[in-house]
């Protein structure tokens, strides 16, 4: 058992060109994950803004016409038919950020095992 333990504890040798693929490869996945809840969230904090809109409307007028965009086509609704879509739409995609940052803390746990276990340290560059 000793032995099983120690073949995962050492590291596979790589290429010098291997080493800086893997490195671009987690770099560059954790840069997309981070666009992607930048991106995720900035759309939820838009429905967070309209529904603090159209609640006002909802409380005052429910069958207020309102229009929503659809897969590119404009809806014509009513303040009660569109207002439990947008909060189901806004908590879903709070559900999607909350995996997406999850996942990035995973990669970014990799990525520092990778740099640990190949002794890789950042230049930084005046």
């Amino acid at each position: 058992m000793a032995s099983t333990k120690q073949s995962k504890n050492k590291v596979q040798p790589l290429s010098e060109q291997e080493l800086q693929q893997n490195y671009s490869r987690l770099q560059s996945d954790l840069q997309a994950l981070a666009s992607k809840i930048g991106e995720l969230e900035q759309e939820a904090e838009e429905h967070t803004l309209v529904l603090g809109t159209l609640e006002e409307a909802l409380a005052e007028e429910p069958d207020r016409k309102c229009f929503r965009l659809i897969g590119g086509v404009l809806v014509e609704r009513t303040v009660k038919d569109v207002v439990p879509a947008l909060q189901t739409n806004r908590d879903g995609i709070r559900k999607v950020v909350s995996n997406l940052a999850e996942q990035y803390k995973s990669k970014e746990q990799e990525f520092e095992n990778f740099k640990r276990d190949y002794n890789i340290r950042s230049v930084v560059r005046a």
